[in-house]
């Protein structure tokens, strides 16, 4: 069985996109609502991380049960200064180049959290399952948030 792999990437893309999201809030606390609710999806993918590592167990993958927190001092600074270097007056387009990151991840983990259906089925492992089904669902919302935000506020900065 190769499930311990996708356990593995699952996890390992779950820490990225919440790690994400809490950067992305931070960057935008004068922004409530991207600032709040950013930091609210960021808890689901953190609940997954949770989730994953207890069912990891099962496969005797052992995964760290400790989601991802927001980044480290030292590196926010470093993102700081790249993005002053880089920004040139389009901080809006840093926020356009968040939330297309945000989409992509939650893509990529919403493909992942489909593998692990298709192989909790193959398996009739019902627990399996139910992990996925409780979920996935989470991370099609989070796609679902970037891509409206980019709907949103593309127009705004690009044509502006």
């Amino acid at each position: 069985m190769k499930i311990d792999s996708v356990l593995r990437e699952l996890h390992r893309s779950e820490n990225e996109l919440a790690r994400h999201l809490l950067d992305v809030s931070e960057r935008n606390k004068a922004d409530h609502e991207t600032h709040h609710l950013a930091r609210d999806l960021a808890t689901w993918s953190q609940r997954h991380v949770r989730a994953l590592a207890e069912a990891g167990e099962r496969f005797g993958v052992k995964l760290d049960p400790k989601p991802a927190e927001e980044s480290s001092l030292t590196q926010r600074v470093r993102e700081k200064a790249g993005e002053r270097i880089g920004r040139h007056g389009t901080g809006d387009l840093l926020m356009l180049r968040d939330l297309r990151k945000i989409y992509t991840d939650a893509s990529g983990v919403s493909i992942d959290w489909e593998m692990l259906a298709q192989a909790a089925q193959a398996l009739k492992d019902a627990e399996l399952l139910k992990l996925v089904q409780d979920c996935h669902p989470d991370t099609l919302r989070q796609m679902r948030w970037a891509n409206a935000k980019l709907k949103e506020a593309s127009p705004q900065v690009l044509v502006s």
